[in-house]
């Protein structure tokens, strides 16, 4: 799927896709190194710690595959081709936990291998990446266990 990569990250969520239910529809990616041993893992701009590249899946964009990846491009700087469905997650935060900017979501991830990493992207000034083990992965994801179901979703290397 070849599509033009923004030099700058879409901002607010006016072309915000919502179900049907009122969650908010998000899509990810599980970027994992050629080897499967090693997974892409992104600094939050919110919380601090580690996260899968992910965001809102927009009203423009046709499938929930081409949101994965433009995220995946804003967020982390990578260039990804979907190699399978890891299905549908549903949020695991607590009412407490949510917030207007972050409301109820389900998360559509993807297992992604990395086409290409580049040096500049449009989050760079504000985001770190990251390859990590499982483990590593596994123990920076914990406060976040929909994103830890994702990567155990995944054919990661345990």
């Amino acid at each position: 799927m070849a599509q033009k990569l923004a030099s700058t990250a879409r901002t607010g969520r006016d072309n915000q896709r919502y179900g049907a239910h009122g969650e908010r529809l998000v899509a990810g990616v599980v970027a994992l190194s050629s080897d499967k041993k090693r997974v892409l893992l992104i600094q939050s701009t919110r919380r601090g710690g580690w996260v899968l590249p992910k965001g809102g899946w927009e009203t423009d964009e046709g499938t929930a595959e081409e949101a994965a990846c433009r995220e995946a491009w804003e967020e982390a700087g990578i260039e990804c081709k979907i190699q399978r469905d890891l299905g549908k997650i549903p949020d695991k935060r607590s009412p407490e936990q949510l917030t207007a900017q972050a409301p109820k979501a389900i998360f559509q991830f993807y297992e992604v291998s990395v086409e290409k990493e580049a040096t500049q992207w449009p989050e760079k000034h504000k985001r770190e990446r990251k390859w990590m083990s499982y483990q590593e992965a596994k123990d920076a994801l914990a406060p976040r266990p929909e994103l830890l179901d994702a990567l155990n979703k995944s054919s990661i290397v345990r």
